[in-house]
């Protein structure tokens, strides 16, 4: 029996194999995923069942560094591995800040490319780019990039949740410090990312599963992570549980998982490049 193909979805696109950006638009409630996704997400949340409130803690994140760097000022934003951009993204949080801020959405998945596109359509100050943050060379080197951002100017450089699907193989620390080395003085590196640290056992168990995904997942302990930021002097709390970035008093009191950052396993940070 042929797969459903919903409408939006791009006739090139391949329904069966489960897409980690799809994935966690379903962690987040959203649409635009397939079955095979969600069939391979539910296995996940078997594995790790706090996993959707990971990634809303991570867009918690996302929420207070993007207003904390508009407020300094930052009105350029390069959001590497963006997935599918859901209420409260980038573009939103700083634009309530400074109206005219530029944000490029950068990831390889087609759908959330496709879908991406079309809820920026009608918003002269973001866009989308369908490319491999991997690949700093093509996406630092797009006419989407050279039209939208001005790279002599600071700029905010996120990897959320990203950089445990690159492999040591594909030389990460050299990923990040290639976009350092793009961008001005003054910019600013939002960094989050999964750790093995609390619970090795439960991680070995989510990265099984993701091994059936469009990319597995490599987590890293605090060093390993630590070791990513290197050239970014980190600003004050540093490389922390992601609950613990500059959290607002009512996030604190009203912590689904009580404050437990085993049950969270990520580190994040924001670094600042001083040329």
């Amino acid at each position: 029996m042929a797969t459903y193909r919903p409408a939006w979805a791009p006739d090139f696109v391949d329904l069966e194999t489960p897409s980690a950006a799809r994935m966690y638009d379903f962690y987040l409630g959203g649409s635009h995923n397939f079955a095979a996704d969600r069939q391979l997400a539910d296995a996940a949340l078997k594995a790790w069942p706090e996993t959707p409130f990971m990634c809303r803690a991570n867009r918690a994140f996302l929420r207070r560094a993007v207003t904390h760097l508009a407020g300094l000022g930052i009105d350029q934003f390069l959001d590497l591995g963006s997935g599918i951009p859901t209420a409260g993204n980038v573009h939103e949080i700083a634009q309530a800040i400074l109206p005219e801020a530029h944000t490029v959405y950068v990831d390889s998945d087609a759908v959330a490319y496709a879908h991406g596109s079309a809820l920026l359509a009608d918003n002269p100050y973001a866009t989308y780019l369908q490319a491999d943050l991997r690949d700093p060379a093509t996406v630092l080197g797009s006419q989407v990039v050279a039209d939208f951002l001005d790279l002599s100017r600071p700029v905010a450089v996120l990897m959320l949740m990203t950089l445990h699907f690159v492999p040591d193989g594909d030389d990460p620390h050299g990923i990040v410090e290639t976009y350092r080395r793009a961008t001005a003085a003054g910019s600013h590196l939002v960094l989050s990312h999964g750790t093995s640290e609390y619970r090795p056992a439960d991680t070995a168990g989510i990265t099984s599963v993701y091994s059936q995904a469009s990319h597995n997942i490599v987590p890293r302990d605090r060093a390993q992570i630590l070791e990513l930021t290197g050239g970014w002097e980190l600003l004050e709390p540093g490389l922390v549980d992601v609950i613990h970035w500059r959290p607002e008093e009512s996030e604190l009191e009203n912590d689904p998982l009580g404050g437990d950052v085993a049950r969270y396993s990520t580190f994040a940070g924001v670094g600042c490049n001083h040329g």
